[in-house]
């Protein structure tokens, strides 16, 4: 046991030194005075209700855009801050010593004594001591500078963007690093690597491979490139933004429902070698009664790889408005009537035939029936389960299933213009027909999410389940879903992975055997590169207006996954 906690503390050590590799190409000019119960970098952001107060939002824009990465944050003034107080858990004042008048800080010891943690991130060179206002209960951290870079190192600083090196009170970098996009981090040419992958990127515009698209690459924990090109559609009226939320399609598989999998798994409330027979009281007189959760997730079973369900629908089936029998929202007009996936659709997968068991065949089937196993064994919504136990607590604040319950409609990235099943454009409501039908929420498809969230969630998994100072996973536990487990695939346990045969060249020409990740069919992908302490992020929505194989022939994604090897080969 002794032998077992020491490795598991060097694999923890390891992942801290990998976050902090990014860290040492640029100081941090932040000091870190005062955090007598070691509470900064904020860890578990689950329970986390934070208020941001500054006397001008404007003057202090940077430090808010920054901090507003990591976490939801309630903004306030000097004029209405009292409300901040009242309705938070942590408050986080930004700005100089002489801006906070006496009243304020009166206020803020007394929230301080009342257990609210307050966070003073005070810019420039003061000539104030530490108990000009402070109490030893609150937080104080001071840049003696007051430009936007010393805001952002401030607010990286708050949340374990940056290592804190100065002073006495050192932290460690536990969270994704952010830069202005004017800083070259040692050895990398990101200036040649960006013209790259430019090229490619406009090259599938100007094809019409995809209107527009997203672009993202960290290294060793810190933001190489985070870049958007195009529009949402051809029509080049709304620009696409780095933060926009796109549809995921089958990068959902690893996103959603593999890790609540690799959870209860964790948890031993599931056992790999155990059937869906065992789990699933509606499976244990069907043909898949013994077919064991591991085969399933190898897309071993002998499942069918789709079935199309819409078009077995029925006249009055779908209604265009909503009432009390049609409740199922597929479409901004279109509406499903109640029951259909319960009474209808899981059936049909239950009943659905067996063919060449133990042959890799990749099944969306296959991840119906792990959201199904997912929530038997929790007793919740897959949805409401992720977001409570992962999503909330590490900060990723797009993702989700069904973005309009959350998010502007203009916010959402749209997908295809469908003529045939829901008859208008898609946008906000999950692309795959089958997804919709389940009222937006599967294990195959259906999570939405901005790139950021991906590379938090990439992050976590290349840390080997840290993220934030929060452990969401045993290393040994990713290690065996990401690695290779099948004798006739490249697939680990729900995930994709690099395939050995080099002539394929996938999911780049330059990758290695420790790649692994997902792509998705409205064009995206997901691809985490242990050796290179690599995360690499593609969005797009190549399925507007309508299904287009060219993505796919211009090689977009893997193309654009080459220009960062070639700049970490160039490098050397």
């Amino acid at each position: 046991m002794k032998t077992k906690f020491l490795i598991l503390c060097a694999l923890f050590a390891y992942a801290q030194s990998v976050m902090a590799q990014s860290s040492a190409y640029f100081v941090n000019r932040t000091e870190l005075i005062a955090d007598k119960d070691n509470f900064l970098p904020i860890a578990d952001l689950g329970d986390a209700k934070i208020a941001l107060i500054s006397t001008s939002q404007k003057k202090y824009a940077a430090f808010q855009e920054q901090i507003s990465r990591y976490a939801p944050v309630s903004s306030y003034d000097l004029s209405n801050y009292r409300k901040g107080i009242s309705n938070t858990n942590v408050l986080i004042i930004i700005g100089e010593r002489a801006e906070f008048k006496a009243d304020f800080w009166e206020r803020m010891r007394n929230a301080a004594s009342k257990g609210k943690k307050v966070i003073f991130c005070e810019l420039g060179d003061s000539r104030f001591g530490f108990s000009a206002g402070l109490t030893s209960n609150m937080i104080y951290l001071k840049n003696q500078n007051t430009n936007s870079i010393a805001q952002r190192d401030l607010a990286m600083s708050v949340f374990g963007g940056m290592a804190i090196t100065q002073g006495s009170n050192k932290r460690s970098q536990t969270r994704l690093q952010y830069a202005d996009g004017n800083e070259q981090p040692i050895g990398l040419d990101i200036s040649k690597m960006t013209r790259k992958i430019d090229a490619v990127a406009n090259e599938a515009i100007n094809e019409h491979a995809t209107p527009g698209l997203v672009v993202m690459v960290v290294k060793s924990g810190r933001v190489l490139l985070e870049k958007s090109y195009g529009f949402h559609t051809y029509d080049n009226k709304e620009r696409t933004d780095k933060d926009d939320i796109f549809d995921l399609a089958s990068v959902s598989k690893i996103s959603a429902t593999t890790p609540l999998i690799m959870h209860l798994y964790e948890q031993h409330k599931i056992q790999l070698d155990s059937t869906l027979g065992f789990y699933l009281p509606a499976a244990k007189n069907t043909n898949k009664a013994k077919t064991t959760l591991r085969t399933v997730l190898l897309h071993e079973g002998g499942f069918e790889p789709y079935i199309p369900f819409y078009r077995a629908l029925k006249t009055g089936d779908i209604s265009r408005t909503r009432s009390s029998t049609h409740q199922v929202q597929l479409a901004d007009q279109a509406f499903l009537k109640n029951g259909y996936y319960e009474n209808i659709m899981w059936p049909r997968m239950l009943a659905s035939p067996i063919r060449n068991a133990g042959q890799y065949v990749y099944s969306d089937i296959s991840m119906y029936a792990m959201k199904e196993v997912a929530e038997t064994v929790t007793g919740k919504p897959i949805d409401v389960y992720l977001e409570d136990w992962l999503y909330k607590r590490i900060g990723m604040q797009t993702i989700g299933y069904n973005p309009r319950k959350r998010f502007p409609k203009t916010k959402i990235v749209p997908t295809e213009n469908d003529t045939v099943f829901r008859k208008e454009l898609i946008q906000g409501f999950v692309h795959d027909q089958g997804a919709a039908m389940a009222n937006g929420v599967a294990g195959h498809a259906g999570l939405f999410a901005s790139a950021t969230d991906l590379a938090i969630y990439g992050q976590m998994l290349l840390n080997r389940g840290t993220y934030g100072g929060v452990r969401y996973f045993n290393p040994a536990t990713v290690d065996l879903f990401t690695s290779r487990q099948s004798k006739s695939s490249r697939r680990g346990l729900g995930f994709d992975r690099y395939d050995l045969d080099a002539s394929k060249a996938y999911p780049s020409r330059f990758a290695n055997e420790s790649v692994y990740g997902h792509t998705g069919f409205t064009g995206t992908c997901l691809w985490i590169d242990p050796k290179h302490q690599l995360v690499y992020i593609f969005l797009s929505n190549r399925v507007y207006p309508d299904v287009s194989n060219k993505l796919y022939d211009l090689n977009i994604r893997s193309r654009i996954q080459d220009a960062i090897y070639e700049t970490l080969n160039d490098a050397k």
